[in-house]
């Protein structure tokens, strides 16, 4: 069974999923929760302790007072979307990097374009801070589609400074 709960955020209401004590998922709008409800069958509403401390520490995070999480978080991927996914919770709070940061950062110079399609994938956005990553010379690029916007919400919550494209 996969349980979820809605968070309020500064651009909307987010999604929290959870499967098997993990987080799973979460969602930036219901419209991508709904897409993705479609094929994951015994999903329902629930108010699990997991997700009762998920919904807090994310306010907390939304509130500008915490810079880390500490919840037990699970998705699959290919060993290389993996890797990416671990080197961005490296990126520490209020500090950026570029999609060239990061191919460097796993071992693959080349990489950049798969970095974006791997982040793309990441199932646990803020959760595992893909919006941490933008473009060279600081400019703001896509975040989890074209959802720039949300994005921008979330750099200026952790001061990380960005270039309108």
């Amino acid at each position: 069974m996969i349980c979820f709960t809605s968070v309020k955020a500064p651009f909307g209401t987010v999604i929290v999923t959870e499967e098997e004590s993990f987080i799973t998922g979460l969602f930036l709008t219901g419209e991508d929760f709904e897409e993705w409800r479609k094929g994951a069958p015994g999903v329902k509403p629930c108010e699990t302790a997991l997700l009762s401390e998920a919904k807090q520490q994310l306010a907390s995070y939304f509130s500008g007072e915490r810079k880390q999480f500490s919840l037990p978080l699970r998705q699959k991927g290919t060993p290389f979307q993996e890797r990416v996914w671990n080197a961005l919770t490296m990126i520490p709070y209020g500090e950026s990097r570029s999609y060239g940061d990061m191919a460097e950062a796993i071992g693959k110079p080349k990489a950049v374009r798969a970095i974006g399609q791997a982040k793309k994938r990441n199932r646990l956005p803020i959760l595992i801070p893909c919006h941490r990553v933008i473009g060279k010379n600081s400019a703001l690029t896509g975040y989890a589609g074209t959802k720039t916007d949300v994005k921008a919400v979330l750099l200026n919550i952790e001061q990380i400074s960005y270039k309108e494209k």
